[in-house]
């Protein structure tokens, strides 16, 4: 029976913004006050699988471990249905989503969580979306000892990356979006709208504190953001007020959850009607947080995911060769990761080929004890078999260590070939001159 590495039972479908827009990306999220509830029906689509579901403002990914003895397939079309509610079209699925299995697959959420598949090339804010929805799934009680395991691994990889970039601040979309807003506002230091509290506000708060800009941080529930708001020196305001009746602001930065438009047309022309001048909005939301026809609609400067993304794309070469020894250290910690699950999958084999050693030379000795040895008292009895074992044990070295590095490059049909043709098996203690002559010769 072929034998699977913990690896092959793995599997990641998703999109992003490197083959697919914020429209196309958008599609197939789903809000996050709904993805908890709606983890168990995914599970039930991937046939028992465990499951991880993460959507960013530019990915959704699905990773998944199956929840038998199979390897992991391409699993496009279940996602796809299960995602968007309907079957796809002819190579819709394929054409829409990209998928991973196994060693591929645990590469792919390496790279994930340690932002080296970002738009921004080694931005920090992944890990924390990664690790958000793994939490999601083990409260969902959808994720099992196989992702767990993997999640554990990639964002224990993260950390270690986090450490070496230490000294450097990391990139992230939140800086440029920064970087976009001052320009626009030129001299101007009315405050900045936060609309929402996630990774990317946060960070956008930040850098704008550190500008000397005032801010105004909006939430759905004031309460969640107050301590916030403290640590920046700003003021809160519910959502629905900001809505209704919105300040002066130069600009509004939005990155809510949320299945439909934060703020609305209506929303948007309070804002453009109390402003000294008209606002930049710069809209993280996946789905978009607003509308873009809304704001065209009232004369509002907005830059969505799309457009940041593409700002992204001349930097990208320049910092991913700056990440190259993240890359070269991921590449070691799967080659570890590999060795070891390797190992294990065949952890079982390897002990008995062991013992076949071990029986095979305790079955001579003992034989030898009763011919020609049989005159030697207990002790030299003793001082001979721990002889045997040793001897046993250090010939078992070799096979035991080359068959464990071959199992890590090897395919499994190959490990089970050497298996089946060494054919050792624990010698019984007696047996007749016919037997042992026979087995002699087999050997």
């Amino acid at each position: 029976m072929v034998s699977l590495s913990v690896m092959d039972h793995i599997g990641v479908v998703g999109l992003s913004y490197r083959h697919a827009s914020v429209e196309d990306v958008a599609r197939f999220a789903i809000p996050r006050c709904d993805v908890e509830a709606r983890l168990p029906d995914l599970r039930t689509a991937l046939h028992g699988a465990e499951v991880v579901f993460l959507a960013t403002c530019n990915r959704v990914e699905v990773i998944f471990a199956t929840g038998d003895a199979s390897a992991a397939g391409d699993l496009r079309g279940a996602v796809f249905r299960a995602l968007r509610g309907r079957d796809p079209e002819l190579g819709e699925a394929a054409e829409a989503l990209r998928a991973w299995t196994g060693e591929a697959a645990v590469e792919h959420v390496f790279l994930l969580a340690c932002g080296l598949n970002s738009a921004q090339a080694g931005e920090h804010e992944i890990t924390a979306q990664l690790r958000s929805a793994w939490d999601m799934a083990r409260a969902a009680e959808v994720c099992g000892p196989t992702l767990n395991r993997l999640m554990n691994e990639a964002l224990s990889m993260a950390s270690r990356v986090h450490r070496l970039s230490a000294a450097s601040r990391p990139p992230s979309l939140a800086d440029l979006a920064v970087e976009r807003l001052l320009a626009y506002c030129g001299q101007r230091r009315d405050p900045v709208a936060l609309v929402g509290v996630s990774p990317m506000t946060r960070r956008c708060g930040q850098s704008l504190r550190a500008a000397g800009v005032p801010l105004v941080i909006v939430n759905r529930s004031a309460e969640v953001a107050e301590e916030w708001a403290q640590s920046l020196g700003a003021r809160c305001v519910p959502l629905h007020e900001f809505r209704s009746s919105p300040p002066d602001v130069a600009a509004i930065i939005v990155a809510a959850g949320g299945s439909g438009a934060i703020l609305d047309e209506a929303a948007l022309r309070a804002l453009a009607q109390a402003a000294a001048s008209s606002p930049l909005i710069i809209d993280f939301g996946l789905p978009p947080n607003v509308e873009p026809a809304a704001a065209q609609a009232v004369s509002l400067a907005r830059i969505g995911m799309n457009e940041l993304i593409e700002a992204t794309r001349e930097q990208r070469l320049t910092q991913l060769l700056r990440l190259a020894p993240v890359r070269a250290a991921i590449d070691e910690r799967l080659a570890r990761l590999r060795n070891e699950l390797a190992t294990r999958a065949i952890g079982h084999r390897l002990a008995d080929l062991r013992d076949s050693f071990e029986g095979i030379a305790a079955a001579q000795m003992d034989q030898l004890l009763a011919d020609d040895l049989r005159g030697l008292d207990d002790a030299e009895r003793q001082l001979l078999r721990r002889f045997a074992t040793t001897l046993a044990r250090r010939l078992a070295h070799l096979p035991l260590a080359g068959i464990r590095a071959a199992a890590a490059h090897a395919s499994p049909d190959t490990v089970d070939a050497f298996f089946r043709a060494a054919r050792l098996q624990r010698a019984p203690h007696t047996h007749d001159a016919d037997s042992r002559e026979k087995e002699t010769h087999e050997r």
